[in-house]
């Protein structure tokens, strides 16, 4: 799959297949695809690993290098060992701090992250199972887009066409964003784990108030 066979696919949904008169060019369906893509790595980030160097006697770590980075999941220190020595840490903006009982000497560490999934012309790291629900995605922006464009505007299809948009786009939007609550990370159950993540868990007992 590449950006061409998405926006194939999108151009079959939308019916927009006639080469000589394209109710949206091309750019304006990647611009959908791409806020797509987007919207679905938030979700499922592309699951990558990244080397950041330390500092010796210091427990901030620099990830503003990893770009692309949608959230950190892991962080492994010392790297290397068997079994792998994973961290507790906070982040805030571009500063990761190790928690863990082990001072930094200077060695590197790897972060496990989520970062943007890619689609362009060279190919995508988007799961093939994923790929018709971002291109539902992609349609859905694209109907509400044309939707908005078509008010006051005089229509070969008559006034009720913009409101078919609409609805058929917004409804598109439903499916896709419920997929990816439904599928995402944020809905996923750790059963196990070889680190303890840097938010706390929640309580679903104690009422801790305002």
């Amino acid at each position: 799959m590449n950006l061409a066979d998405m926006r194939s696919i999108v151009r079959r949904e939308l019916h927009d297949e006639d080469e000589c008169s394209y109710r949206w060019s091309d750019d304006e369906l990647d611009r959908h695809i791409s806020r797509a893509v987007k919207e679905l790595s938030e979700h499922m980030p592309c699951e990558q690993t990244a080397t950041a160097a330390t500092t010796a006697g210091s427990r901030e770590v620099d990830v503003s290098a990893i770009n692309g980075r949608v959230m950190v999941q892991a962080v492994e220190y010392p790297a290397g060992r068997f079994p792998r020595h994973f961290q507790r840490f906070s982040l805030w903006a571009d500063m990761l701090t190790l928690l863990g009982e082990e001072v930094p000497d200077g060695s590197n560490a790897v972060v496990y992250y989520g970062g943007l999934h890619n689609l362009d012309a060279a190919g995508s790291t988007i799961p093939a199972y994923m790929e018709e629900l971002v291109a539902s995605g992609a349609c859905g922006y694209a109907a509400v887009e044309w939707a908005v464009y078509a008010v006051n505007r005089i229509n070969a299809g008559g006034t009720q066409t913009m409101r078919d948009f609409l609805d058929w786009g917004n409804e598109k939007l439903r499916h896709f964003r419920g997929e990816l609550r439904r599928l995402g990370r944020k809905n996923r159950v750790r059963a196990r784990a070889l680190y303890r993540p840097y938010d706390a868990p929640v309580s679903r007992s104690i009422d801790y108030g305002p």
